[in-house]
Parts: C-alpha cells; sequence; structure tokens
C-alpha cells in the first residue's frame, strides 16, 4: 500500500503543480487564458496517462509484498 500511495501523491502533486503553473500564467496573461487552460487540462491528462504504468508496478509489488513474495524479484 506504500508504494500505491507515493504513486498516487506524484500524479496528485503533477496535477497540482500544472494547475498551479496555468494559474499563474493565466494572471500573467489573461488574454491567452482559454487556450492556457485547454493547455493544462491536457497537460493534466497527460501526467495522469504516464503515472499509469508506475502506479501499476507500484500496486503489484505492494500485492507481492503483502502475499510475502520478495517484490524486487
Amino acid at each position: 500500500m506504500t508504494r500505491t500511495l507515493v504513486e498516487l501523491l506524484h500524479i496528485a502533486a503533477g496535477v497540482v503543480a500544472t494547475a498551479l503553473i496555468a494559474s499563474l500564467a493565466v494572471w500573467a496573461v489573461p488574454a491567452a487564458g482559454r487556450t492556457i487552460w485547454w493547455v493544462a487540462y491536457f497537460s493534466m491528462l497527460a501526467v495522469a496517462f504516464m503515472g499509469i504504468r508506475p502506479l501499476r508496478m507500484a500496486w503489484k509489488a505492494d500485492r507481492a509484498r503483502r502475499n510475502g513474495a520478495n517484490p524486487n524479484e
């Protein structure tokens, strides 16, 4: 559960960081706000998508550890 939680937190941190950067960009250039948010939404999707494989690997390692196997094999 620990590795899975860490991976979920990494994905959440990436999405929050993307939203923060987008909001700062919109503050700096209000006229481009709509475009900035569209790019930010797709970036958030990319962050979540790129986190799927590490999340699955962490879940698999946590499950193996819980069942008594060595997760590093």
